[in-house]
């Protein structure tokens, strides 16, 4: 009976809406330059206290404006166009006077005060109810370098020295250009963001908890990269290139146009990068009567170049429909030198390293030529601006060749020394093509109440083939490291959300139904050779993800919220190959076939309170996870062998804090805050007959970070970003704790040029730490890469962003804030 009701109550709840006063303000702008009326400003309207847009819209070619749903309160409307100086209103909607004409309003060219200099300082972060946004090209320290550096001076982000990506802790991180997956894998991932240009972003969004419209893909949350495009009037560009300390360099230009009916960019960029690695890591194995050990150091050189394209366009054909095309390619190459010294010997009776009896010198030499394109069509239909339909198609193909040399010397110590000489090439290509269909429908029944629904199909197939010789002439092929991988993913979604508010309380409530199947086949040498190839392995699964978000105005600037989602974590097609990786022959991975995915719930409370120079964000989080994946290491003849297991279920919880602070107009400070529990049951698993544990092991730890952006005398703009990670467990070990610091200078000649120099880890202090642990072994593990670069990068901007557009309807920009719930939760 409960049931019926509460059904019935979520029926009639898109006709409850409450009688309110709904008010309406209008005006008209004027072009302070040349006196006609101003068409296609942006007209924002703000709550009282607030920082964040509630309405907007821009004007029509009249310069006519007009915003209606207005409740009881103050407003201020803020009126901007490119190139003219900002000006703003403040008003008053009540119940005997909801109908305000604000008559003319006019935009003062900035020319017309040529002797006045207008520093502005825009804020880096936002909240929205959902995500965090970071604007990235207020970001001086990452100029001129790739989308890594930019995710590395992102709040509760990290990424390790192999790229690797995490989130609050944990790498299972979904990762997005535009909103869509855009082929980019765990494979690929790394290569792909250390190859992609910081000057191409525009903004980083953050989501921790993605609602049921948003696939449930990593347990952690989502990282959205949003790529620059813009739709201002007329046509505009920019060209920049730089240098660093190390010998890379970049060069790389942009062009947008916008009309009424057509809008169309393009950009090209080239970088060469140089940076080297280093590492140390000891393994001590338990032994009688005294223990093993084995010391190993290593260091690289790298060389990776590319270039990288972006072009689209959009065409309005009709006031209610538009066809849009997006394309993304990247080309490049790169070489790579890699140096492996291995001691290993006895431990003596005063438990110190002996003289070693076996030193083994391993060098690698590498090439690879990366190739990414994404194509992506699509088409929308407009009812209405809050009523409409879209439709894309979008294909991406990444290939990644790789040639590897690898020259092995190992010197044997006794009554005689003998030298052992050995010689590999492994020619390896990886290949993934994805192609993904959207179908997404939102119908915005008032300013308070929204559905949306949609299919999501995601169609991959992977294609890792490795081919070992043994002999320089590349005659001889090693049939044990001989291996054909093939990955195939299809999935099915569909998901519906409802979205309400009555008074100040806000809700939304979903659920999305995923459809998977997985299919993995590996053979070797003798199975192609004999043409009794094995079949697919296949899995097939069903799950359901529901998602719900509470929110509640506390007062005007003062919101909380809680939320709740389900996801899940694929293992993808690198963790599932059983072939062996040896490009370090005494530390040897290989995939396992029979991981599963590991599913979690995530639950979420978000307290936000706005003043008006100053924003506090507390966020609490929980999360279980069952059938945690995770790396597993064991020893054998002292070889370290790394794998992936379900190993167990995890636990974390955390309170991330995250303050904005506005000091005398011209220090702006952004501190974040992370403290997190995470608690790992205990595992046994058999492995090539060797028993692997794991004891339960919980962990407290923190990370915090500050960025501070100065404006300086004379147009310079300091940046100065400070990070520190505590100490915290892994499976079969912990990471030790690791610091670094940002800095970087912008000076503004004129309105077209400015230069940004930069020091990327100040202190040279960037690294990872870590130890691994069970009771066979025990490994120490040091590595950095990069280290200190400066860097300095010169910017010109060029265009005419005046341009009148044609006559276009006049459309209002959606509402943000919990009125949508996926609006903005205030400016930080």
């Amino acid at each position: 009976m409960k049931r019926k009701y509460l059904f019935l109550l979520l029926l009639l709840m898109p006709f409850a809406i409450m009688a309110q006063v709904s008010g309406t303000v209008s005006g008209k702008l004027i072009d302070g330059e040349e006196g006609g009326p101003m068409g296609y400003a942006t007209v924002g309207v703000y709550k009282e206290g607030n920082d964040t847009p509630f309405k907007g819209c821009q004007s029509d070619d009249n310069g006519n404006f007009k915003i209606n749903g207005l409740g009881e309160g103050r407003y201020t409307l803020k009126f901007s166009m490119v190139g003219y100086l900002d000006d703003s209103r403040t008003i008053s909607i009540t119940a005997g006077k909801n109908k305000i004409n604000l008559g003319n309003i006019t935009l003062k060219g900035s020319r017309m005060l040529k002797e006045v200099v207008v520093t502005e300082q825009r804020s880096q972060m936002s909240f929205e109810i959902d995500k965090r946004v970071f604007t990235v090209d207020q970001s001086i320290a990452t100029t001129g370098g790739s989308a890594s550096d930019v995710l590395v001076d992102i709040p509760s982000v990290e990424v390790s020295n192999e790229g690797a990506v995490s989130l609050r802790g944990s790498e299972s991180v979904t990762i997005w250009i535009n909103g869509k997956s855009s082929g980019l894998t765990a494979d690929n991932q790394g290569d792909i963001l250390q190859q992609m240009p910081a000057g191409s972003i525009e903004k980083i969004e953050v989501i921790t908890n993605p609602s049921a419209k948003h696939s449930p893909e990593g347990t952690a949350g989502i990282i959205n990269i949003i790529l620059k495009r813009d739709r201002k009037a007329g046509y505009y560009g920019s060209a920049q290139a730089g240098g660093d300390s190390r010998g890379g360099y970049n060069a790389g230009a942009n062009i947008n146009f916008s009309s009424g009916a057509f809008d169309a960019y393009g950009g090209l960029n080239y970088r060469n990068m140089q940076f080297e690695n280093d590492g140390n890591t000891d393994t001590r194995y338990a032994g009688l009567p005294y223990d093993s050990y084995q010391r190993q150091r290593s260091s690289g050189e790298h060389n990776p170049n590319n270039i990288f394209g972006r072009a689209g366009f959009t065409w309005r054909m009709t006031e209610k429909d538009e066809i849009y095309a997006n394309l993304m390619g990247m080309y490049g190459n790169g070489k790579h030198k890699n140096n492996i010294i291995t001691e290993s010997g006895w431990m003596n009776s005063e438990g110190n390293y002996g003289d070693p009896n076996r030193r083994t010198v391993r060098n690698t030499s590498q090439e690879g030529s990366p190739r990414m394109y994404n194509v992506e069509l699509g088409y929308t239909h407009r009812w209405s601006d809050t009523h409409f339909i879209d439709l894309s198609v979008g294909h991406h193909v990444w290939a990644q060749k790789r040639d590897a040399t690898y020259r092995q010397e190992t010197q044997i110590f006794g009554a005689d020394t003998i030298i052992h000489n050995s010689y590999q090439f492994q020619d390896g290509e990886n290949k993934s093509s994805n192609t993904e269909i959207k179908l997404d429908y939102e119908y915005k029944i008032n300013d308070n109440h929204r559905i949306e629904a949609g299919y999501k199909g995601d169609f991959s197939d992977d294609k890792s083939p490795v081919i070992t010789y043994n002999d320089e002439a590349h005659h001889n092929v090693d049939r044990n490291l001989y291996n054909k991988f093939r990955y195939k993913q299809d999935t099915h979604a569909l998901y519906a959300t409802y979205s309400g508010r009555v008074g100040k309380l806000g809700f939304q409530v979903g659920l999305r139904g995923e459809y998977w199947n997985v299919r993995t086949r590996s053979y070797g040498w003798n199975e192609e050779q004999s043409g009794q190839l094995p079949g697919y392995t296949g899995k097939d699964f069903f799950k359901l993800f529901p998602s719900a978000f509470l929110s509640y105005e506390i007062s005007d600037g003062q919101e909380i919220q809680v939320n709740y989602t389900r996801r899940l974590r694929r293992p993808w097609g690198g963790q599932l190959n059983s072939f062996q990786n040896i490009s370090d022959s005494t530390n040897i991975s290989f995939g396992n076939p029979g991981l599963v995915p590991e599913y979690s719930n995530a639950y979420e409370i978000n307290y936000l309170k706005n003043w008006d120079n100053h924003t506090l964000s507390v966020s609490g989080y929980y999360r279980t996870t069952d059938g945690v994946i995770e790396r597993i290491s064991y020893s054998k003849d002292n070889v370290i062998y790394t794998t992936h297991e379900n190993v167990a279920s995890t636990q974390s919880a955390g309170l991330e804090i995250v303050g904005k602070n506005r000091l005398f107009k011209i220090v702006d400070l952004t501190t974040t805050v992370n403290l997190f529990y995470y608690k790992l049951d205990g595992f046994k698993y058999v492995i090539n007959n060797q028993t692997i544990t794991g004891e339960a092991d919980e962990n407290f730890s923190w990370n915090a970070r500050m960025t501070a952006s100065v404006m300086l005398p004379w147009g310079i703009t300091m940046q100065l970003t400070g990070r520190y990670n505590a100490k915290r467990i892994v499976a079969q070990g912990y990471r030790e704790p690791n610091y670094a610091l940002d800095l970087g200078l912008r000076k503004m000649f004129n309105k077209n040029w400015s230069i940004s120099v930069n020091a990327r880890d100040l202190l040279d202090s960037r690294g990872w730490h870590s130890v691994t642990e069970n009771n066979l072994f025990r490994r120490d593990s040091e590595s950095s890469r990069g280290g200190r670069t400066f860097g300095v990068t010169l910017t010109y901007s060029f265009g005419n962003m005046k341009a009148q557009m044609p006559k276009r309807k006049q459309q209002e920009m959606p509402s943000s804030g919990y009125d949508d719930m996926d609006g903005g939760m205030g400016e930080m």
